[in-house]
């Protein structure tokens, strides 16, 4: 890898700054967000103690996976935890991952193994850092994760907002605690398709999932432009990955200097954050714009049946 980065460090922290500003200025902040206790009340102590088992395999990930998605199915509101809703995405992916490991398509399963798990310790650490109430809690997750409850946010954007945290704030670092142990890739690396086979999964489930939690609403949209969305959110996929990739490759550059790293985390979390904002703005649109047009249906209906 011959990536050079040129760091700079003041534009950094202004970028910061001011991603987080305009997220707060764009922000729902209306007060009983959060409930009372922060957390995963009343689960606190399951979440926890999930959290603090040691994942090495994608066999523990999974199990992770299942046992979280058992806490959350139990928390307010019940069976509709917008966290569930990321959870049992993912839950989905990896699974498909597992089975993927064994196949021809997969060049160096260790590596793509190694990933996977990676990738997971960062969602269990900011489960368990927003259990405990931590301000560490980093603000790309918190922005679902402080919503989870929120009716006003449909199921599609509480999954879509895991992802956006996932892929846009996790994945690089994911890949640069992979590479520690094996090793940096050189640019004709077969880890490197490996890593897109994970896009191919994507395309192949994002039909089912985006299905899976879509109001009526959503549903009657997506039935109006085809394949169009699947289409869009297949581009975003690979946009985002590909972005993860390189930004993995400019950290892997910073990876001996703590103070640009952790200033490379801050932007970076406070960019996802940023976005995970907008995805909620728009889902608002969407949803309000459905139930204003029901609720002109409705009336409609009552007039002509007099």
């Amino acid at each position: 890898m011959t990536t050079t980065v040129q760091f700079d460090r003041g534009g950094v922290q202004s970028s910061a700054e001011l991603l987080r500003e305009e997220r707060r200025r764009i922000a729902r902040d209306e007060p009983g967000l959060v409930p009372k206790g922060g957390g995963w009340e009343p689960a606190s102590r399951e979440m926890a103690d999930l959290c603090a088992c040691r994942v090495e395999t994608i066999g523990d990930v999974l199990r992770g996976l299942r046992k979280a998605q058992e806490i959350m199915d139990t928390l307010p509101p019940p069976a509709a935890n917008r966290v569930a809703s990321f959870n049992s995405l993912y839950f989905t992916i990896t699974d498909r991952v597992a089975g993927a490991l064994k196949s021809s398509e997969v060049h160096d399963a260790d590596f793509l193994e190694m990933l996977d798990v990676e990738f997971a310790k960062r969602y269990f650490d900011a489960l368990r850092l927003w259990g405990e109430e931590n301000l560490n809690t980093p603000d790309a997750w918190e922005v679902l994760f402080r919503r989870a409850q929120d009716k006003r946010v449909s199921r599609l954007a509480a999954a879509m907002l895991g992802v956006n945290a996932h892929i846009n704030h996790d994945l690089a670092w994911a890949l640069v605690a992979t590479w520690k142990s094996t090793g940096a890739p050189a640019e004709d690396d077969p880890i490197h398709p490996d890593y897109l086979l994970v896009n191919k999964i994507f395309y192949q489930e994002i039909p089912r999932l985006r299905r899976r939690y879509s109001t009526s609403w959503q549903l009657r949209i997506d039935g109006l432009v085809g394949d169009l969305d699947d289409w869009s959110q297949r581009v975003l996929v690979a946009a985002t990955r590909a972005r993860a990739w390189e930004q993995a490759q400019r950290l892997w550059e910073l990876r001996e200097d703590e103070e640009d790293l952790a200033r490379a985390a801050l932007v970076m979390d406070r960019a996802s954050a940023y976005v995970g904002e907008l995805l909620i703005t728009s889902d608002g649109v969407v949803n309000r714009a459905g139930s204003a047009l029901r609720a002109g249906r409705d009336v409609s209906r009552r007039v002509f049946r007099r």
